[in-house]
């Protein structure tokens, strides 16, 4: 039977990455994003590796939302095999200066999203034996690092839910792992290059060796297919053993 793979963040960067592994494989898949184009995007994927998608608008910070999102791709789709918790945002500031809403944001999208989204799908992967959960989290999420604090503590509580998921899912065969990059040049991090620069008064080859890539033991950006190709593996049957891990793809970061 042709499984289904619902991936949150899906209409750019890592999680765009991650959807077309997974149509590549030949999963069905729902998509989901902000983006404007988010449609155009999930309708182009299908074509381009004959599998069909769907697309959902919601607003992860809405638990009604996300409850909606499910229930349609499960819907279409009859079932939902494999939920990747991808959807984040950031923002860096001092601890005094850190600005409330942005706090509520980042917990909200990068923590309390996987909650709510791990959730909604539990249900159906208990009652059929089988699910995959996988959430994209960070280094950060193993690591700390200065001005990141709505970021890292996000990221650290979503390594700890990994943990509990894993085990709760364990008698019904539904596993949940986390898969932790370093830098992915994205468009995002692309943005990020140019604002470094400005701000520190660096070239943004600079930026790249002495800021993004410093605590890195391999100095280059992690590559989205890799992501992509653990991402996959994860959801495999033959990794129903593999479970309550965090997994870093970082470079090294971690290990020092």
């Amino acid at each position: 039977m042709q499984k289904t793979a619902l991936i949150t963040g899906s209409t750019s960067g890592i999680g765009l990455g991650i959807a077309r592994c997974f149509a590549k494989a030949g999963y069905q898949i729902a998509f989901n994003g902000l983006e404007a184009n988010g449609a155009e995007v999930a309708e182009s994927v299908g074509k381009e590796f004959g599998v069909k998608t769907t697309f959902s608008a919601a607003n992860l910070m809405n638990p009604e939302a996300i409850q909606t999102m499910v229930a349609e791709a499960e819907a279409t789709f009859g079932r939902i095999d494999v939920l990747v918790n991808n959807a984040g945002v950031q923002f860096v500031s001092p601890v005094e200066d850190f600005p409330v809403a942005k706090w509520d944001l980042i917990i909200g999208v990068n923590m309390s999203a996987v909650f709510h989204t791990a959730k909604a799908v539990w249900k159906g992967m208990k009652a059929r034996g089988f699910g995959r959960i996988i959430n994209i989290t960070s280094a950060h999420g193993l690591r700390a690092s200065e001005f990141k604090s709505a970021y890292v503590t996000s990221k650290h509580g979503v390594t700890g839910l990994t943990k509990v998921l894993a085990l709760e899912g364990a008698p019904f065969g539904i596993t949940c792992n986390a898969i932790c990059p370093g830098y992915v040049r994205t468009p995002l991090v692309e943005g990020q290059i140019k604002d470094q620069a400005k701000a520190h008064n660096m070239t943004e080859d600079e930026v790249i060796e002495k800021v993004m890539l410093k605590k890195q033991a391999i100095k280059d950006f992690v590559k989205i297919e890799a992501l992509g190709e653990l991402a996959l593996l994860l959801a495999s049957e033959t990794s129903s053993e593999l479970t309550g891990v965090s997994i870093p793809v970082d470079g090294g970061w971690t290990s020092q």
